[in-house]
């Protein structure tokens, strides 16, 4: 039985943390004059309480390095313990949201998934737009040092690949993970203030510019309108476009660009790859609008460009209605959806770099084929990827979609449509935020659906940000025996 005490003492001091960021909206509401600043004033003391206790009663154990099953737990617990402290300003708020929509809209957030149950955000208080800012920008810096920091060392899904690019944790984790907290901090809060200085400039208000920044630098995709980006100009979804596709590129290469060496970035695979892929579905969507529907001209172009990358990312924006696009598009949407941006960004979904090796491995199966007495090795980024890594990979697709399609089939049971339970099973699975039909399509929200089948989501939206295996590794008896 592994000595919970080391996690517990994490999980306090970001307790702690989420209840004094809570008094940033709270200031906002009490300038307002508006009575939800209590909740926020409420929820704070609750969280910071509960956390100093945690903490300070755990402090005793603390150690310079964790064991791999407390790495595990300590992965897993954050993600699952501060949305339940996250919710607090739903449910005490004005939003006056039960327990199980607080949770989804905070799970949501911390996730970065970007789906909501709200409705009418525009009429909500500055406070509790910014609130859901907040959590999707915590959630994302959250995620990326995770992905840099414990997934390749806990082996998941092949991020061991990435391990020579990123920090030797094992033994001491603490204090390398607040090294790489430190470097990738600067790199992020940077390009949150770009991308709000570029949206201020495109002619939306400072308050909206800086929320929109911070849901567009961690792809959460929360907006503060109902519309989402259908609500802003031109100019401003061809800086979202700009930005998103920044924040799904791997932020250790923006380390390393700002050391001096901008060859990594250039050279990187899984970058070349990535901008290939959202061009190929940009230009297909836009020359299916134009055959299909007549439609001609930049909105066609800014309209696919925009959403396709929305999709890709994972971020969950949308500036139109894509189920009006007609079949090819909606399937062409979905699938991106399911592709995601790189490893070790704020993006989601299966990531390019799985599939870059799934392909590796069947173009080398079929040379084996053709050449049985040949010796062939996979190839990434041009060094030998080990079986290890391979079958890791491998196991991910199987358990992506296996789970994909038990989710399903557990929403479908729920009275879900076919359309809603896919889609939505997938959304939340990938993190991305908005699925398909008219109840949970770009039009609609999570609001209509019933508690089981929004329960079901959130577990589902938990477990897909932490790449699944990272997840299920607990639930084995091997795990708690070890």
């Amino acid at each position: 039985m592994p000595d919970l005490r080391s996690v517990g003492y994490v999980i306090g001091l970001l307790v702690t943390v989420l209840g004094f960021t809570m008094l940033i909206p709270m200031v906002f509401d009490l300038i307002d004059g508006t009575y939800n600043w209590a909740s926020f004033a409420a929820s704070a003391l609750i969280s910071i309480l509960v956390g100093m206790t945690l903490a300070i009663s755990c402090a005793n154990s603390v150690r310079s390095g964790l064991s791999i099953q407390q790495t595990f737990l300590l992965t897993s617990s954050v993600w699952l313990v501060l949305p339940v402290f996250g919710a607090l300003p739903f449910f005490f708020g004005e939003t006056g949201l039960r327990v199980v929509d607080a949770f989804f809209e905070a799970m949501s957030g911390m996730t970065t998934t970007g789906a909501t149950v709200l409705v009418e955000i525009e009429e909500l208080s500055r406070g509790i737009q910014l609130w859901r800012g907040l959590l999707q920008w915590l959630g994302g810096i959250g995620i990326i040092v995770v992905a840099m920091a414990f997934l390749p060392e806990l082996r998941v899904g092949g991020m061991q690949i990435f391990r020579s690019e990123g920090f030797d944790t094992f033994g001491k984790i603490l204090p390398r993970a607040g090294e790489i907290a430190q470097r990738i901090s600067v790199i992020y809060l940077a390009l949150t203030v770009m991308c709000a200085l570029a949206y201020f400039a495109t002619g939306m208000s400072g308050f909206d510019a800086v929320v929109h920044s911070m849901t567009t630098i961690s792809t959460g995709g929360f907006s503060n309108y109902d519309l989402s980006f259908a609500a802003f100009g031109t100019l401003t979804e061809y800086f979202a476009v700009l930005f998103m596709m920044l924040a799904a590129l791997p932020f250790v290469r923006f380390v390393q660009l700002m050391s001096g060496s901008a060859k990594p970035l250039l050279c990187d695979s899984q970058i070349r790859s990535f901008f290939v892929t959202a061009l190929t579905l940009v230009v297909c969507l836009a020359v299916w609008k134009m055959t299909t529907m007549g439609m001609t001209g930049e909105e066609v172009f800014r309209k696919s460009l925009f959403n396709t990358v929305s999709l890709l990312t994972g971020t969950g924006y949308v500036s139109g209605n894509y189920m009006e696009w007609g079949g090819f598009a909606i399937t062409l949407l979905f699938a991106a959806g399911l592709i995601g941006g790189c490893a070790g960004s704020t993006s989601c979904s299966i990531k390019i770099f799985r599939y870059q090796l799934l392909f590796e491995s069947v173009k080398v199966q079929l040379r084996r084929i053709r050449t049985p007495h040949g010796i062939f090795t996979p190839q990434y980024d041009g060094r030998a990827v080990s079986d290890d890594v391979l079958n890791s990979v491998m196991s991910f697709f199987v358990f992506f979609f296996a789970t994909l399609g038990v989710v399903s089939v557990a929403l479908g049971l729920t009275g879900l449509d076919f359309t809603t339970s896919v889609s939505g099973a997938a959304a939340a699975l990938g993190n991305i935020g908005p699925g398909m039909g008219d109840h949970i399509g770009p039009s609609g929200n999570f609001s209509g659906l019933n508690d089981l089948a929004k329960w079901i989501l959130s577990f589902s939206m938990f477990i897909g940000r932490l790449e699944l295996l990272a997840v299920f590794a607990i639930f084995t008896l091997r795990f708690w025996r070890s």
